[in-house]
């Protein structure tokens, strides 16, 4: 089964070395873990959600039984963002990232908030911006050096 995407970032970020680091963002990649690090760590991407955690309700469900997963939500990410959906209203926006966050697992609905903010490195403190710039050297970085 494949990890979720807060299992991949806890495992990067428990990893010892840069290397290993890089080896395991390597090895899971996929297009919903590199959405996050981009919404994360890319500067040009400007979230149109207020900031801080919606008041949305956990989703509880053991892992593996939750409604959906990050892999599947991902396509939806763009509306949240500036350039993204621009004829979608304020409302609407809010209503469908809540729905989203509810049904994903607890753990990666925390991800998804703490990028929107880009703050995925008050939890996941040792995933540094070097580390994801050489895991992924073909993203252009807007806004950073």
């Amino acid at each position: 089964m494949r990890l979720l995407i807060s299992e991949v970032l806890q495992k990067v970020s428990n990893a010892k070395t840069k290397a290993e680091k890089i080896a395991l963002l390597q090895e899971h990649t996929t297009d919903a873990l590199l959405s996050i690090v981009i919404i994360n760590y890319d500067n040009s991407v400007v979230s149109l959600l207020p900031e801080g955690r919606p008041p949305y309700k956990e989703n509880d469900a053991p892992k593996g039984t939750e409604h959906t997963v990050l892999e599947k939500e991902a396509r939806l990410l763009f509306n949240f963002f500036k350039g993204g959906n621009p004829s979608l209203s304020q409302t609407r926006r809010e209503m469908i990232f809540i729905q989203m966050l509810e049904g994903l697992h607890a753990d990666e609905a925390e991800v998804v908030v703490l990028a929107k903010d880009k703050k995925l490195t008050d939890k996941y403190k040792r995933i540094t911006f070097k580390v994801i710039q050489e895991a992924f050297p073909d993203v252009k970085w807007g806004g950073r050096s």
